[in-house]
């Protein structure tokens, strides 16, 4: 079965569909959260994601945050002018959509978190410290998590942390895990390693192996749309770099 993985789309309909048709055929879905926020396609982003086939997936902190649960107050001034306008941009069906994720869900094989297995919604796996930390909190042999829009692998090897967090995921080469892992698979719709490609992962888990991918997709497009929306000139300018 192959499984598709993405994070963070922020409602980038035009980059989860370029994912989409990238991945090839997959029989279910991972998505670790972030589905809003940021991007002008919010109504199309969680639609799209909810008829996906076999679908899991977590709530992440701007999703949080449209439904009250976490305070606006606690986003910079861009991403707080996002959550202003998805107030009335996004349908009382998609917010109720929403409302019934998980934080946390645990399958057989991974868990599944948008920040970390500690804090699901809002803490960030970012350094050596924080993952050696994190290893404790969950029982599968990996945990997927999102929220940094960074790809990156950290991974015990006996009481050794190792990570790639600086040393990028190669593209299109597979990769088995054979000891306790927390993998992201960065962000869909707002890549911040300098890349500005959407990027997501594939798990075939016939092979036992797991493959990181990135794919271009028009990001002028979704500029136009983010300042005929009239959200922040920043959240359209950094889709080109990808920072």
């Amino acid at each position: 079965m192959r499984t598709l993985i993405i994070s963070d789309v922020h409602a980038n309909l035009t980059a989860l569909n370029a994912v989409l048709a990238d991945a090839g055929t997959f029989e279910r879905v991972w998505c670790l959260g972030d589905i809003v926020g940021y991007g002008p396609d919010p109504n199309e982003s969680v639609e799209r994601i909810a008829a996906l086939p076999g679908l899991h997936c977590v709530k992440g902190n701007h999703d949080a945050a449209i439904l009250g649960e976490i305070s606006v107050q606690a986003f910079n001034l861009e991403a707080r002018a996002s959550l202003h306008w998805l107030q009335s941009a996004l349908t009382l069906e998609n917010k109720q959509w929403l409302a019934g994720l998980d934080e946390r869900l645990t399958l057989d094989e991974v868990t599944l978190v948008h920040g970390s297995p500690r804090k699901p919604v809002w803490e960030y796996v970012m350094d050596l410290w924080t993952a050696r930390e994190n290893m404790a909190q969950f029982e599968t042999e990996v945990c997927l998590v999102g929220h940094t829009h960074l790809p990156a692998k950290y991974q015990m090897q006996g009481e050794t942390l190792l990570s790639t967090r600086y040393q990028p995921l190669t593209e299109d080469e597979p990769f088995g895990i054979k000891r306790k892992t927390i993998l992201n698979p960065g962000s869909v719709g707002q890549p911040r390693d300098r890349d500005p490609r959407a990027a997501y992962m594939i798990y075939d888990d016939g092979e036992d192996c797991w493959t990181f991918h990135r794919v271009d997709y028009d990001v002028k497009a979704v500029q136009e749309r983010i300042r005929s929306a009239g959200l922040p000139n920043m959240h359209a300018d950094r889709l080109t770099e990808g920072w």
